[in-house]
């Protein structure tokens, strides 16, 4: 095992320990919601309420001008990371690559720092664990470590969960909580959650054909205590949502509910709350007909048995991968006068749900609408939507002077995807863009803050496959995306500020608030930022050189200091009062448009593989994408548009200069490109499939 520095100071060494069985007034580890204050941050989210908040005030409104970078960390191999660093007793844990480090957090000093997949001892039986903790590759969900009872806990990327000693690094134990043999996309993509002794924690699928589940651990050996498969089984309530029978046989067996994120827990109620992820096959409703319970829902479940308390389902017969994608947070609601304590979730499409934690009713009242119908995919009648909310991304009047013919703007974030439709653009399709980055709570403000992605896509699937996923990528004229960063009011679910920029600016970090008045995050510009909770007025912001944040920040004490860390990719920074490492230059700005081939012929359909998860290689061709969508040539240049599809296509310059003529199926055409410029083009039989050819001199 490699271990860096061993001789660990003894007073950070009891520190720490002291820390993960002890608050920091001495007392019992802190009910949800009572951790505000802590010196540590034992958790991803913070505490067992995982709000991302901190009653540390040293660094407030009135001084954040003051805050400097006091070091930086650059990862072994430059791996990235989106994970939380979890503290306690000033010392820092975090996985990045294939490591997991121990770091000082006042001088940024390695203390420790191990790889599983060498380290581990054989008789753990670890083989092919070796791609921990960093999640990014693989699975989009911010990865991170949880600690206790003295211990590291990880998930790993083969479905186990593991212990390492917290003082050492060596490893103590391995659980795998997935299928034996193990199923290909099976992964523990959330942090672990230590509560009295034990580990709650899920199995994420990564979209791929089987059942997630979340299972008990005792935290002592690792030792399996329950688990609860999200997709009930014959039998079982809830199991009359899939269908029975028919041409698709046990499609629940594949049915998805992956559990990606980080729990919360109220041992006061004896519950622990978890969400599930879409139902699969992910656009094949034809072959689910049914609500499909319980995908796309929060589970509140007995801590001691694993029996299910109550559910919620925030999306019915889910289409569109829009599932609560992002971990949700307990708090507690003011309802008539009276305290209740409440769970905070974020739908993909940036609506809020506010509901009792004990019971699952909304605090925060909540209608059926009605939504676009679609027979073939059996669409759900209706949808839940909270009475008089806001979404985080707006409504659909933003889109309403920006879309323009040929393609039709359906005001639904739940418009079906058609078969044979290939101009229904819709807000949030195809896959709703309010995912994966947390959110947080100030119990100051009384708001969530929260960002996402405001977007415009076509509602359309190019097969009758049901487990084909994906098109081509293509050019369109639908308008940019925009990065929306904002806070949300639970007492009203209005918005009460947001800030748009962007959306290449929005990066991956997410916020975190505190009692010094203030929200932090880090951008896609290689900025960490700081803004007033209450107004959203942005108060300071330091640039690392890094591109694109990736991890959450969180803050904590060493050394008698307020300090606050960000993981930016590739490395961890952390903040102080004072600090004096200086500003980096900018990072270059990345483009995110379809590539430019060298190249002179396209094709006017395009072959596309679909994304395997384990229902084998599936093949489709998108006849509405022209193969490549953007090309570069020289002046003079002959372009020869070949017809690669079944259907008649005539293409056309948009601005009329040039056209081939219609061409049947196996033609060609030519067109001489006599000008320097960019040209746009489309089919005028079918006016949304287009492309560009950039001309040079």
């Amino acid at each position: 095992m490699q271990v860096r520095n061993r001789s660990i100071p003894a007073v950070v060494l009891a520190a720490a320990a002291a820390a993960l069985l002890l608050g920091p007034s001495g007392a019992a580890q802190p009910r949800p919601g009572s951790a505000h204050g802590a010196a540590d941050w034992p958790f991803i989210g913070g505490d067992w309420a995982n709000s991302r908040y901190s009653a540390l005030d040293a660094i407030n409104t009135g001084n954040v001008g003051e805050l400097g970078a006091a070091w930086s960390f650059a990862f072994e191999g430059r791996a990235s990371t989106r994970a939380t660093p979890v503290v306690a007793g000033g010392v820092l844990y975090i996985g990045s690559g294939t490591r997991l480090y121990a770091i000082d957090g006042a001088t940024g000093e390695t203390l420790w720092s191990v790889r599983p997949d060498e380290d581990a001892p054989a008789e753990l039986d670890t083989a092919g664990i070796g791609d921990i903790l960093n999640a990014g590759r693989a699975i989009p969900s911010p990865p991170g470590v949880a600690l206790g009872d003295g211990k590291v806990f990880l998930g790993l990327m083969d479905g186990r969960v593991a212990a390492v000693d917290q003082r050492t690094g060596e490893f103590v134990w391995t659980t795998q909580i997935g299928y034996d043999p193990p199923k290909k996309g099976q992964a523990v993509s959330g942090a672990p959650l230590y509560v009295d002794g034990r580990i709650y924690v899920g199995l994420a699928n990564g979209d791929w054909a089987f059942r997630g589940k979340v299972v008990a651990l005792d935290a002592s050996d690792g030792r399996l205590l329950w688990e609860f498969y999200t997709i009930p089984g014959p039998g079982e309530p809830g199991h009359d949502t899939w269908p029975q029978a028919g041409e698709w046989g046990h499609v629940w067996e594949q049915g998805g509910a992956g559990v990606w994120h980080v729990g919360n827990a109220d041992p006061d109620l004896g519950l622990v709350y978890f969400v599930t992820g879409n139902a699969v096959p992910m656009f094949g409703g034809e072959s689910r007909r049914g609500d499909n319970l319980y995908t796309a829902a929060i589970l509140a479940l007995d801590m001691d048995t694993g029996a299910l308390r109550w559910h919620y389902q925030v999306v019915r017969h889910d289409l569109w991968d829009a599932d609560i994608a992002i971990a949700p947070l307990l708090y507690e609601a003011v309802v008539n006068g009276e305290r209740r304590p409440a769970l905070a979730a974020l739908r993909a499409d940036g609506f809020l749900f506010l509901l009792d934690r004990e019971t699952g009713e909304p605090v925060h009242p909540v209608e059926e609408r009605p939504v676009p119908q679609d027979p073939f995919n059996f669409t759900a009648a209706t949808q839940p939507f909270p009475v008089g909310a806001d979404s985080l991304v707006g409504d659909c009047s933003r889109w309403r002077d920006k879309v323009a013919p040929p393609f039709v703007l359906s005001c639904s974030a739940f418009t079906p995807p058609y078969l044979g439709r290939h101009n229904v653009v819709a807000p949030g399709a195809p896959i709703p863009l309010v995912r994966v980055t947390p959110i947080a709570y100030s119990p100051d403000t009384r708001y969530l803050y929260a960002q996402g992605t405001a977007h415009v896509g076509r509602a359309r699937r190019i097969s009758r496959d049901p487990w084909f996923r994906g098109g081509a990528r293509s050019h369109t004229n639908l308008p940019a995306s925009v990065g929306v960063f904002g806070a949300i009011d639970t007492r009203t679910n209005k918005l009460v500020w947001t800030h748009e920029f962007e959306s290449r600016l929005l990066g991956g970090s997410g916020p975190l608030a505190t009692a010094g008045g203030l929200v932090f995050r880090g951008a896609g510009d290689g900025t960490f930022q700081a803004y007033d909770a209450g107004s959203g007025a942005a108060l300071w912001r330091f640039q690392t050189g890094v591109p694109r944040a990736r991890g959450p920040a969180m803050t904590y004490m060493a050394a008698g200091e307020q300090h606050v860390a960000v993981a930016m990719g590739p490395e961890l920074w952390a903040f102080k009062l004072g600090g004096a490492l200086p500003e980096a230059d900018p990072p270059p700005a990345a483009g995110r448009r379809a590539p430019v081939r060298e190249t002179n012929e396209i094709m006017t359909s395009t072959l596309v593989q679909s994304a395997e998860r384990g229902v084998g290689n599936r093949y489709a061709v998108d006849e509405h994408a022209f193969n490549p969508p953007r090309v570069r040539v020289r002046a003079g240049t002959t372009v020869t548009f070949v017809n690669s599809g079944d259907i008649t296509h005539t293409v056309t310059a948009q601005d009329a200069s040039w056209t081939t003529g219609p061409l049947l199926r196996a033609q060609s055409g030519y067109v001489r490109m006599e000008r320097a410029g960019t040209f746009t083009y489309h089919c005028e039989d079918h006016p949304w499939a287009m492309g560009q050819i950039v001309v040079e001199p």
